[in-house]
């Protein structure tokens, strides 16, 4: 089984916000593979479905983005995920607007979601699907924590769905290939290290 996780702020207000599309990646995923309707449990929102044949879950913490950890940890013990066989979909800064990269382990980039299922599971051995924000230009009035607190632009909206499928077909990867293969497949711009290097399984842990 499969635990995946869109990293966002609950309430309308941060519904558009880029760091909330951790969230709109995984209503294009639920979408695409018609999960069950998401329900409230684990501190966040779930939805089971299936992903290229294997079991998975949907989660949404709902705990606001800096205790992500907390919705994590016991929905990925409830259905025995090792974390190994976690992916979150979370923003990143330091990818251009619209990029879609996988990474497997390693630090959170100053994310604090992800910083914060890091404790929780206590590894940073998950996989991530990460979505490019870019970081603000010159002309920006504000810190990074008020750009990331922001909605995407016009024009970004309109290339936005592009990246939220991308994002998707990613984790359908995923689950159908393994993470090594659906990894070398994305990010055709850089080789894993070999510390990045996930074993080769659907999610990590290859099935008979």
């Amino acid at each position: 089984m499969l635990l995946v996780v869109g990293l966002g702020n609950p309430e309308p207000k941060y519904a558009q916000n880029r760091h909330n599309v951790g969230f709109m990646a995984l209503d294009e995923l639920a979408s695409l593979t018609r999960a069950e309707v998401f329900r409230k449990k684990f501190s966040g929102e779930i939805a089971r479905t299936s992903l290229a044949g294997v079991d998975a879950v949907l989660l949404k913490p709902l705990t606001y983005m800096n205790l992500s950890g907390d919705a994590v940890q016991p929905c990925a013990a409830f259905f025995k995920v090792a974390p190994a066989d976690v992916l979150v979909v979370h923003d990143e800064l330091d990818l251009p607007f619209g990029d879609v990269r996988l990474k497997f382990g390693g630090g959170h980039a100053g994310n604090n979601g992800v910083r914060s299922v890091i404790a929780r599971l206590g590894t940073p051995d998950f996989g991530r699907v990460r979505i490019g924000i870019g970081r603000p230009g010159e002309g920006f009035k504000g810190d990074v924590a008020d750009w990331v607190l922001q909605d995407f632009s016009s024009s970004e909206r309109g290339e936005l769905p592009n990246s939220l499928r991308a994002a998707a077909e990613s984790v359908l990867s995923i689950a159908a290939r393994g993470f090594r293969a659906a990894m070398n497949a994305r990010n055709t711009r850089q080789k894993p290290t070999p510390e990045a290097a996930p074993p080769d399984a659907p999610g990590a842990t290859k099935k008979g």
